[in-house]
């Protein structure tokens, strides 16, 4: 499993008009083919006045499944250019479908593949993306004495506070990039001198926002 990677924030639509055509950039999060080809066809069900529904995905941790799509547009300015956005900005487990109205104006080879770039560039910025992280979930047990200590030191730094346990004892839930699972349990040690009981929960995936330019 990968330590850490970009991909889609959700499932979402947005529309650009270039020369009187519409286009509308639909995004999921797709781990499997199946699910990415699932999706391009509940499009094309779902829009079937459209004049055109073309499809890129990237699917897998080194994104050894690849496909484009022109669906009638000129052979590469379509498919090819959308999924060269989602190369450039390395998400994986992507898939777009950009929808076409025809507005009577052509534009030309040139012209398709920067409208179907811009728009699966467009529609990716406005629904976001996240960073996924590969943490392990650490089971911090400690008595209520050293309850004030440990607490501001974890909220201010940059580790993930899940829930806290108030029993015989208290129990914090902090989530730990996996690279740094030594580093911290060293630092938990030291803090707390030796007085922590620690113990290792689950790996799962935590999402952090990220801004684009």
């Amino acid at each position: 499993m990968l330590e850490k990677y970009l991909t889609i924030k959700e499932t979402g639509s947005h529309e650009i008009v270039i020369q009187k055509s519409r286009f509308i950039g639909h995004v999921k999060r797709t781990e499997t083919e199946e699910e990415a080809q699932e999706f391009i066809n509940s499009i094309k069900n779902n829009i079937k006045d459209a004049t055109h529904n073309c499809s890129a995905y990237m699917i897998g941790e080194q994104n050894l499944t690849q496909k484009a799509q022109d669906d009638g547009e000129p052979s590469g300015t379509a498919g090819v250019p959308m999924l060269e956005v989602l190369k450039k900005m390395d998400l994986k487990d992507t898939t777009v479908v950009v929808t076409r109205y025809f507005g009577g104006i052509k534009l030309g080879a040139g012209g398709l593949i920067r409208a179907y770039s811009n728009a699966t560039s467009e529609a990716i910025k406005h629904i976001g993306v996240v960073e996924r992280t590969l943490m392990k979930e650490i089971l911090i047990k400690v008595d209520y004495g050293l309850i004030g200590k440990l607490e501001n030191e974890l909220r201010n730094s940059e580790y993930l506070m899940g829930d806290t346990e108030y029993l015989d004892q208290v129990t914090f839930h902090v989530f730990v990039p996996i690279s740094d699972v030594d580093t911290f349990k060293t630092w938990m040690i030291d803090l707390t001198s030796d007085q922590a009981h620690l113990s290792e929960g689950d790996e799962r995936y935590v999402e952090k926002d990220i801004s684009l330019a």
